[in-house]
């Protein structure tokens, strides 16, 4: 078998290895795979999806990421195939330049699930890198004097490769008069030597060219060589030699760069240039971080320290004296840890929205905490600020999730900004802080509440249609579309008509609107209700009662109920010349009344009250009309000069503003007797229709005298038989004429015209033969001031027409007198 298919063969059985080992870590949540370095990017690493037992679909759905410990991303996932790729070209030798075994660690978040997986990758060696040498030219000293067999350190070749691929072999060319062994140091380094075989002879050979040639053991193999001149000394006799075969020194990390860190010593029994001292360190690596003083031996710090980088570091001192000869001595260099990292705290996985119904210990992040320091400086506590309904819980190794420890309410607090903290074990501590922004999405769990409990306002009524009457405000503690609130109203009736004809109520701002004018007259208020309902689903919802009062306004003149219109006079059917005359007599004294004039306003309050005033008289000063009873009374008493007719205008106010008014015009009639009385109505009838046939009334004005005469006649009669009886009783009878002297103008009422007087009188006479005394008792008790609403059985029936006048009249000539027509 050929030497590629030998190591083709070597490649299959270790990538068989590579994916059992990978198989069987998978069972138990952690990943380790080995891919070999500088592979180039997107380089196949593992199948992770197969390992883990993931569905490719569900990837993109859950939202996988790969995270690499440190600030590089050497790993990524591939979304479409689940494989772990290469995502930089990765050197083995910049990466684990201190380390056997080079593994990096990455973790597998899986947001959907919540989880993570770890993966370790190991970084296998290949031969990228020739052994090389310090110095390609090395010049040697030696005595001649020096015996053979004697050993002489040389130069070490260093090679980053590991394993195999290391260095593996020195060989040495080029003379007979030395040969090379090779040392193995502590560490399994190998250590070349040149023995010096054959005693030198300056004379015979002054200078001798050697060449090393170290090679690794990769295949193919690769080299790297010194020329090494060695110069033929006289004779010194004496090597130096250190104080300490091996120096240990231990150091905190945080020692300043430059400090002092340990001084090698070494003595040279030789004197002059042979006994002169030349420090140096032996391997290249250490010149990195230290500085040996060629001559005082001091070990400087050039670079920081750092525990976590390197715990220890191993020098070799060689002390050369100016013979050539030198000597060689360890320095142990023990670096000792400080708290000098804070804790990182990574998050992994977190949500930005939660909702406010979500149920207790909802997942809400996933964190990763981790200290760099050792010991009691590396272990970590977390906790989270108080105040927050979230709580810590452990998860798998460095990991923590943080999850809710009650239910939210987002009209409580909208958003938290959880702050988590972790503290290290040092002294003092040290800390560090994340910030979780975590936002409450709302739900629909409150109804809309109302500014006020109830509502009322005043409206004018005769207001324009459209008119704003208020707005009612409701507001909802919830958020975006759950906050929205709409409004309507709850449908009613009002006269029997919708409600909604009235008012109408906008659904975005509230506002009530009178979509007609309303009139106080036939509505004083309204009570309606209104609700106001959010956008949510189910929508919530609450109610609030809105009262609306009618205000009036002074819009109805005063209606004048008595005396009649004498267009409404002729509507009712009665004699239409004679409504609206009064009659008064005129000895009536001063204050008497005459008429009252009653008038109504549809209004309410001021703008209903009234007030009468005396616009115009045929005579001023005779009437006055009382200011709000309305009542029209004598201002003096009638003089024989006044006039029988006057006409008396009386104008109705109210109070509104601006006030309206209306008239009443009344004819009043002063008379003196019946006669005068009856002529002057006569008068008046035909002045009030000229051109109609007067035969009628002059008939019933005949029957009126004739009536009346037969009464005077019947009373002369009484007054007589009593005059004779007692004559004494003659001047208690009252005077034989028609007259109506005394009679209160207030018991006059107008019927169709006349003026009725009602006020009835009972005489109760006593008359005794013996006695000289005599008699009379007027009873107040059968006197009214209004007419009867039925006449009594005993009590003739007053004139309701115009018809049987006669009948009228009391047959009884003691009975009082009822009626004058």
């Amino acid at each position: 078998m050929s030497a590629a298919g030998r190591r083709w063969g070597r490649r299959q059985r270790a990538l068989l290895w590579a994916v059992l080992l990978a198989a069987w870590e998978a069972a138990w949540g952690q990943l380790r795979y080995s891919v070999p370095e500088e592979m180039p990017k997107g380089s196949f690493v593992g199948d992770v999806a197969k390992d883990l037992g993931l569905q490719l679909p569900a990837l993109s759905e859950q939202g996988v990421r790969v995270i690499s410990e440190g600030s590089t991303q050497y790993f990524s996932l591939h979304g479409k195939t689940g494989h772990l790729v290469t995502a930089e070209r990765i050197d083995r030798e910049q990466l684990c330049r201190l380390v056997e075994k080079c593994v990096l660690r990455c973790e597998l978040i899986v947001e959907g699930e919540m989880k993570v997986y770890g993966i370790e990758v190991e970084i296998t060696d290949i031969n990228d890198n020739a052994p090389s040498f310090k110095e390609s030219e090395v010049e040697e000293r030696i005595s001649e004097t020096t015996a053979p067999g004697s050993r002489f350190p040389l130069a070490r070749a260093h090679d980053p490769d590991s394993g195999r691929n290391s260095l593996q072999s020195y060989e040495l060319s080029g003379d007979e008069h030395f040969s090379l062994a090779v040392q193995a140091g502590l560490g399994g380094d190998q250590r070349p030597e040149l023995v010096l075989a054959k005693a030198l002879d300056r004379e015979e050979a002054a200078f001798h060219e050697l060449v090393l040639r170290a090679s690794d053991g990769g295949d193919p193999a690769r080299t790297g060589t010194a020329r090494i001149r060695v110069t033929v000394l006289d004779a010194n006799d004496n090597a130096p030699v250190f104080s300490q075969a091996e120096y240990t020194v231990r150091v905190p990390e945080d020692v300043p760069v430059g400090s002092v860190l340990v001084t090698v010593t070494a003595t040279d029994a030789d004197e002059g240039l042979n006994g002169q001292m030349k420090y140096s360190l032996k391997k290249e690596v250490d010149t990195a971080h230290f500085h040996l003083d060629p001559e005082s031996g001091a070990i400087t710090l050039l670079r920081s320290l750092d525990f976590e980088e390197g715990d220890s570091y191993e020098l070799e001192v060689q002390a050369r004296d100016g013979g050539g000869i030198f000597d060689t001595a360890k320095v142990a260099i023990t670096v000792t840890d400080i708290n000098d990292n804070t804790p990182v705290i990574s998050v992994r996985s977190a949500l930005s929205e939660i909702s406010e119904d979500s149920s207790s210990g909802t997942v809400v992040a996933l964190l990763h905490v981790q200290d760099r320091d050792s010991g009691a400086n590396g272990e970590v506590r977390c906790s989270l600020d108080g105040g927050v309904p979230f709580r810590l819980e452990k998860s798998v190794g460095d990991y923590y999730r943080v999850v809710t420890s009650r239910e939210l309410d987002r009209e409580q607090v909208s958003e938290y900004n959880v702050t988590v903290r972790a503290a290290d074990g040092g002294s003092p501590a040290l800390q560090s802080s994340a910030v979780l922004a975590l936002r409450v999405l709302d739900v629909n769990d409150n109804a809309p509440v109302f500014e006020q409990e109830r509502y009322s306002a005043r409206l004018a009524e005769n207001n324009a249609a459209g008119a704003l009457v208020l707005t009612v405000r409701a507001t909802d503690a919830d958020w975006g579309q759950n906050a929205r609130v709409r409004y309507r109203l709850r449908e009613g009736r009002v006269r029997g008509a919708p409600l909604s004809s009235y008012v109408s109520v906008q659904a975005e701002t509230g506002a009530l609107y009178a979509l007609r004018s309303l009139d106080y007259e036939q509505v004083r208020e309204l009570q309606l209700w209104v609700r106001a309902e959010d956008g949510g689903a189910p929508a919530l919802s609450s109610n609030v009662s809105v009262r609306l009062l009618i205000v009036d306004e002074n819009d109805n003149a005063p209606q004048v109920l008595y005396p009649a219109s004498a267009a409404a006079a002729a509507a009712a059917g009665s004699g239409a010349a004679w409504s609206g005359v009064e009659l008064a007599p005129r000895w009536a004294e001063a204050g008497a009344l005459v008429a009252k004039v009653v008038a109504v306003d549809a209004d309410a309050g001021q703008n209903a009250w009234l007030s009468y005033e005396l616009a115009k008289a045929t005579e001023p000063g005779l009437f006055r009309v009382g200011l709000h009873s309305g009542e029209v009374r004598t201002a003096r008493s009638p003089l024989a000069r006044d006039a029988a007719r006057h006409s008396l205008v009386v104008v109705v106010k109210d109070h509104g503003r601006p006030a309206l008014s209306a008239t009443a015009t009344l004819s009043v009639v002063l008379a003196e007797s019946v006669a005068e009385l009856l002529a002057e109505l006569g008068s008046a009838a035909e002045a009030a229709a000229p051109g109609e046939a007067a035969g009628s009334l002059t008939r019933w004005l005949v029957l009126a005298v004739a009536a009346v005469s037969c009464l005077f006649v019947a009373f002369l009669l009484l007054l007589l038989a009593l005059r004779l009886r007692r004559w004494r009783r003659r001047q208690l009878l009252p005077p034989a004429s028609g007259a109506l002297r005394g009679v209160p103008v207030s018991h006059f009422v107008g019927i169709d015209g006349v003026r009725a007087f009602l006020q009835s009188y009972s005489h109760d006479v006593s008359l005794t033969a013996d006695s000289r005394k005599s008699q009379l008792r007027l009873s107040g008790a059968s006197c009214c001031d209004t007419l009867p609403a039925r006449p009594l059985p005993d009590e003739p029936a007053p004139l309701l027409g115009e018809e049987d006048v006669a009948a009228a009249l009391p047959a009884d000539p003691s009975s009082p007198l009822c009626l004058l027509s």
